[in-house]
């Protein structure tokens, strides 16, 4: 019998967790048991799929190459098993999500127990962090992104898009005065990021062009959501995502400002997903939930 299929399995999990003892564990396999086998590959095939050491085992080039080659072969497998089976199973399994703070918080959470209702044989493992997370590394099956996107490994799907604005508290204007235009925004303190972004600068609409502004403080931090709570507490002035801050402008805890300035100032939204022909049907159903109620909120909010 041709045991191949299961010795691709095996390699990738051994990819995808990074040591032998992790993928033995998701395979219920020792880890010598996973180490000999991966030694019989190698020797068959010819070639040293990882570097081992003490500390670390390190995937070698050709290692990487017969993964993308067994990635999609076990995927060829699974669509074969999944039309033979039919659509008539209800969606289950595990389903990875990581979305940012802010979006996860305001949009996301919201939302998710309609899902939960909907599909209660699909288990969730939601991650909300700012943070440059690896996709594949994690083995994240849908992870909601803002911006530009410039990882042609993966698929995506647009959600919508969501206006920014710069934002501050009645509070904080109240003590340091209203600008009344973009320059006046030296003499304000300005919340950033303490992470490398496309862009730091503030577009702004002067005349017939859009010009970029640095902007200036003595505050930074690593997530939109702590940036939004600064910004009410009265600490400064931000510049954040309308499905952010609609409910405190609605409330009146954040004021909109220079608003004539704002020069369709917009970030596209995409549900993404890894690049492979079968798509679980549980990421499917997820994506496509998404696309019902994420979609209109975002349009609502201008």
């Amino acid at each position: 019998m041709d045991s191949r299929s299961g010795e691709m399995l095996v390699f990738s999990k051994v990819v995808e967790t990074g040591s032998f003892s992790a993928a033995g564990k998701l395979l219920n396999l020792t880890p010598s048991a996973v180490s000999k086998l991966i030694s019989r590959l190698e020797e068959r095939l010819a070639v040293l799929l990882f570097e081992r050491s003490t500390r670390q085992l390190a995937i070698t080039g050709e290692g990487a190459r017969f993964y993308d080659s067994c990635v999609r072969i076990l995927n060829d497998i699974d669509e074969a098993e999944h039309d033979a089976f039919g659509s008539s199973v209800a969606p289950s399994g595990l389903l990875r999500i990581n979305t940012s703070v802010p979006f996860g918080t305001h949009q996301l959470l919201p939302i998710i127990s309609d899902f939960n209702l909907r599909y209660p044989d699909i288990t969730l493992d939601l991650s909300l962090t700012d943070a440059l997370v690896d996709l594949k590394r994690e083995r994240i099956d849908v992870a909601i992104r803002m911006g530009p996107l410039d990882d042609a490994s993966f698929r995506a799907r647009i959600l919508g898009r969501s206006r920014r604005a710069v934002v501050a508290s009645p509070r904080y204007l109240a003590r340091h005065g209203v600008p009344r235009t973009p320059d006046e925004l030296v003499n304000h303190r300005c919340f950033n990021f303490n992470f490398r972004r496309s862009r730091d600068e503030w577009p702004f609409r002067l005349g017939q062009q859009t010009q970029y502004l640095a902007v200036r403080g003595d505050m930074l931090t690593n997530n939109g959501e702590t940036m939004r709570q600064m910004t009410i507490n009265g600490l400064g002035i931000s510049r954040l995502g309308m499905f952010h801050v609609a409910e405190d402008l609605k409330a009146g805890r954040l004021v909109e400002l220079l608003a004539d300035f704002n020069p369709g100032d917009t970030e596209e939204i995409h549900a993404i997903f890894n690049n492979q022909r079968y798509m679980p049907q549980r990421v499917r159903v997820f994506i496509d939930f998404l696309v019902e109620r994420v979609g209109p909120l975002l349009q609502s909010l201008g």
